[in-house]
């Protein structure tokens, strides 16, 4: 079991912009990542099995429902201190925060923002301890970038809806409690409802033989004339636009999360090449190899100052979809790029499971298609700028 030696880079000292709160609040993320998830974590993405033992540790970091009141259970952070949560799991695995994302952003964020308050006050603080963990339930077989296309359909029986369809790519679905679906009524209009695990007809048999995500559990969602109480139906938002903004709360901390995939690439890439001597000097010593750490560097950089400046939009609810957009594609990018070049510095030695490259390089593969494919991001900016939609 090799030790956890990461230092972040802060090429432009922000962490002058942060306030103690956030540099708290990141730090003490830090050393748990150091010293829950480091030490586990290549043997559970070896034997593709989310350690369920780190559960109650996210809990107590405040990964759950960070930005959510202390009322409900959450912790009361503000969208900065969400995102250095998010930074700092992501630089232990994006598969385990995407379990952290899931569960605030596509579970916690829509009951919080759409539920009413006997729905708040039911699920948000089993939520936020990890007594219960939830999934989101947008993707199906057959509409991906097409959510809006989706065939699961709810049909009013008088006392309760009937639910049938499927969901497919769905994080947690295997061990979730509850799960955040979003069916078409009769009308054609986009309902978002909370099913329990043990409803009839609720199934939710797990995605296997992956390789990417491999230390996060993923599967389906099956619905069989599942009986869903009116009471479970969000009342306070519908229309496609419901889901939407629960996909830009995600994507803001996917943004944040790539920088720490990318920071411990980078870490481990310059300490490598400062200690691996060839021909009776350091590799970091070359012209080639430094063109790669400073590139590295300089990325990251750009990428730490996008996302705090979206971050303090997001505080101020300025932060358009758009704004979220490009930073989720460029900070995926940007850490994808740094991985495979990482992976070049430390030669051989960078596919093995002693050092994290070649799994976060694995993960980033999945980061860069789920929440909005890279493309379709791309298309989102374009709108954005001409006014013009191109996605058909």
């Amino acid at each position: 079991m090799s030790q956890d030696l990461f230092q972040a880079p802060d090429y432009y000292q922000l962490d002058e912009l942060l306030s103690e709160e956030h540099i708290l609040v990141r730090d003490a993320a830090r050393e748990w990542v150091k010293r829950e998830v480091s030490p586990i974590i290549e043997d559970a993405a070896q034997q593709a099995k989310f350690p369920t033992s780190i559960i109650s540790g996210l809990a107590e970091i405040g990964a759950f429902g960070p930005y959510i009141p202390e009322e409900y259970g959450g912790a009361g952070l503000d969208q900065i201190s969400y995102g250095l949560i998010m930074q700092e799991i992501e630089r232990g695995d994006s598969g385990v925060r995407s379990t952290a994302s899931v569960q605030s952003s596509l579970v916690m964020y829509p009951i919080w923002k759409y539920g009413n308050e006997e729905q708040k006050q039911k699920y948000l603080p089993k939520l936020a301890s990890g007594e219960y963990l939830g999934c989101f339930g947008l993707t199906e077989p057959d509409h991906g970038s097409n959510p809006g296309g989706m065939v699961t359909n709810i049909k009013d029986m008088g006392d309760h809806y009937l639910l049938n369809g499927a969901k497919m790519w769905i994080s947690n679905a295997p061990f979730a409690d509850i799960a955040v679906v979003w069916a078409k009524n009769e009308e054609g209009r986009i309902k978002g409802l909370i099913v329990e695990r043990g409803m009839e007809g609720f199934t939710t048999p797990e995605t296997h033989n992956k390789w990417s995500l491999r230390a996060s559990a993923t599967g389906e969602l099956i619905f069989d004339n599942v009986k869903i109480p009116k009471e479970n139906i969000l009342p306070n938002k519908d229309g496609l636009g419901a889901p939407l903004g629960c996909l830009d709360s995600a994507r803001y901390g996917i943004a944040w999360g790539a920088i720490g995939a990318a920071m411990d690439c980078y870490d481990t890439a310059l300490r490598y090449a400062k200690e691996r001597i060839q021909f009776d000097k350091p590799i970091a010593a070359t012209q080639l190899q430094q063109k790669k750490l400073a590139e590295m560097i300089t990325e990251i950089t750009k990428a730490q100052l996008l996302t705090w400046r979206l971050g303090t939009l997001r505080n101020d609810g300025k932060a358009t979809s758009a704004q979220i957009s490009m930073a989720k594609r460029n900070n995926v990018e940007m850490a994808l790029t740094i991985a495979r070049e990482a992976r070049q510095v430390l030669g051989a030695m960078g596919i093995t499971g002693e050092y994290s490259i070649m799994r976060h390089m694995m993960n980033l593969e999945s980061v860069i298609t789920y929440e909005g494919t890279h493309d379709i991001h791309l298309l989102i900016t374009g709108l954005d700028i001409t006014g013009l939609p191109a996605f058909k």
